[in-house]
């Protein structure tokens, strides 16, 4: 018997849940990570913590290294592979634990074992063993957005990163770093910058101008705002 799957055809009868999630950024080159698997989703696991933080202190343990999991840790010296099974004692002194086998029964344990010592764990593919997920990142330079959908579908979070990815205009990291300029020469109290700030950045969101237009790549709107304004910034203060 056919498994009957119930898909909401109007939308204003979806129940929305809030999603409480908190989202942080975390400083992984100042933690310890442990990584337990390294086969194809501890490859994906990898790629993704190194990726968005190649300094980042990982220790690698499972009794089988994937090719690309070596080749991918030789580049980075912050990193170590132990390759064995997993201990308990492979948990001393670790931050953040992040589970990427194919073993439940083994994920449950150490999820139990690292709950008990204070760590908190990824566990893939186990949204109701996770103490926090790996989202969909996007990022520009300095730039990095977090997308997250409470674990219901990374399929749509990968989608929502690529369509936000297109968005951002190329000359963001300039952007940001004269902003940055224009924030250091901005007198008054803290109040007072972010109003400055924020009467300074409109243009940048005016429902009036559109995407594509900030997007030109002979207009590069987004840069020219902020240097004009740069230059008023050092015209206030001369």
């Amino acid at each position: 018997m056919e498994e009957k799957i119930n898909i909401a055809k109007d939308p204003s009868l979806v129940i929305e849940h809030k999603n409480q999630l908190y989202p942080i950024f975390l400083k992984l080159d100042q933690l310890e990570t442990l990584l337990v698997g390294a086969g194809n989703v501890g490859l994906e696991k990898l790629q993704s913590l190194l990726g968005n933080s190649p300094d980042a202190k990982i220790t690698i343990v499972a009794p089988e290294i994937k090719d690309e999991v070596a080749h991918l840790i030789s580049k980075h010296s912050s990193c170590r592979i132990i390759q064995r099974s997993f201990r308990e004692s492979d948990l001393e002194n670790k931050d953040l634990v992040v589970l990427a086998t194919k073993n439940r029964q083994l994920h449950e344990r150490i999820k139990e074992l690292a709950k008990q010592k204070g760590i908190i764990a990824n566990v893939a593919d186990t949204p109701d063993l996770c103490d926090f997920y790996l989202g969909s990142i996007v990022q520009k330079g300095s730039l990095k957005i977090a997308i997250s959908t409470n674990g219901l579908s990374p399929t749509i979070a990968k989608r929502i990163k690529e369509a936000i990815n297109e968005m951002i205009p190329k000359e963001m990291e300039s952007v940001l770093q004269n902003m940055t300029t224009i924030r250091q020469r901005l007198n008054g109290s803290f109040e007072e910058k972010v109003k400055q700030l924020d009467e300074l950045t409109k243009m940048l969101v005016s429902k009036q101008i559109t995407l594509e237009e900030i997007n030109k790549p002979e207009q590069k709107r987004w840069q020219k705002i902020v240097k004009i304004n740069l230059n008023k910034s050092v015209g206030r203060k001369l």
